[in-house]
């Protein structure tokens, strides 16, 4: 009776100790993890093939978390909702912080999705008519941006960091603006001469380089960035992961996923 008891109370505690040690690998493998947000194209793109090709071989789970447009992605990531984001430059994440309040921080530039103008009617830049209609984003760094391309080529002056279609101080051309929502203006292609688009839009769309007159080169100050809540900023998940968007496996992916339209920060 006693050396039933005795086995009784050996297995209970046998069984108490499996339970503490499957909670312990539980609780690191949910350390590893780590949860981002991004729109699908291209950095949707990219953080599938980091979880899936790069992120296993160093102990890391990616969480890859989608977003359709620029409004949400930096709340979920205020909230706690996500541990970082893939989506903006260091002029849109400093906006949303002096609206907001809050505080996030660059962990570094990652890529760059060009900003371009394309068209379905005009073949090339010096065919854009005088008077031409053309889409602007409406957000104010992705406007400012889309003026700044313009006037790179002297078709509009602009005041120094331009934010709205106000900060245009000449329009020789004479053409007509039209502001309009991010996600919706490649359709504005189909009854506007021309529209200025990020590439997050562009590709999902179907533009091809083929319809671009004019896009942002490898020396714009528009790159992506991993971004994070201040106190993640050296978090071993957040470092590992940046290392893996970074990589040269990344820069390769990128060559052959998107025939050198995306461009990896050097």
């Amino acid at each position: 009776m006693i050396r039933s008891t005795m086995l009784k109370a050996a297995a209970v505690g046998v069984a108490a100790i499996l339970s503490l040690t499957a909670c312990g690998a539980g609780s690191e493998s949910a350390a590893d993890t780590i949860k981002v947000g991004a729109l699908a194209v291209p950095a949707g793109d990219m953080l599938k093939y980091v979880s899936k090709e790069l992120a296993p071989k160093d102990g890391l789970s990616v969480d890859y978390k989608e977003f359709s447009d620029y409004n949400t992605p930096n709340a979920a990531l205020s909230d706690g909702d996500i541990d970082a984001n893939l989506f903006q430059n260091t002029t849109f994440m400093e906006t949303y912080n002096k609206a907001s309040g809050k505080d996030l921080v660059s962990v570094g530039k990652v890529y760059l999705p060009p900003m371009a103008l394309y068209s379905n009617d005009i073949a090339t830049l010096s065919e854009l008519p005088d008077g031409a209609s053309i889409a602007v984003p409406n957000d104010p760094t992705n406007e400012g941006r889309a003026l700044l391309l313009l006037a790179s080529k002297g078709l509009i002056e602009v005041k120094e960091n331009p934010i709205t279609l106000k900060d245009i101080t000449a329009n020789p051309k004479n053409f007509k603006f039209t502001e309009i929502e991010n996600a919706s203006l490649p359709q504005a292609l189909n009854d506007k001469d021309a529209a200025i688009v990020t590439l997050a839009f562009a590709l999902p769309a179907g533009l091809s380089a083929d319809k671009q007159l004019l896009v942002e080169g490898e020396d714009s100050a528009f790159y992506n960035v991993l971004a994070v809540k201040a106190e993640m900023k050296d978090d071993p998940r957040v470092q590992k992961l940046f290392t893996m968007l970074t990589s040269q496996d990344m820069r390769d992916f990128l060559k052959t996923e998107f025939k050198g339209l995306v461009i990896p920060a050097s």
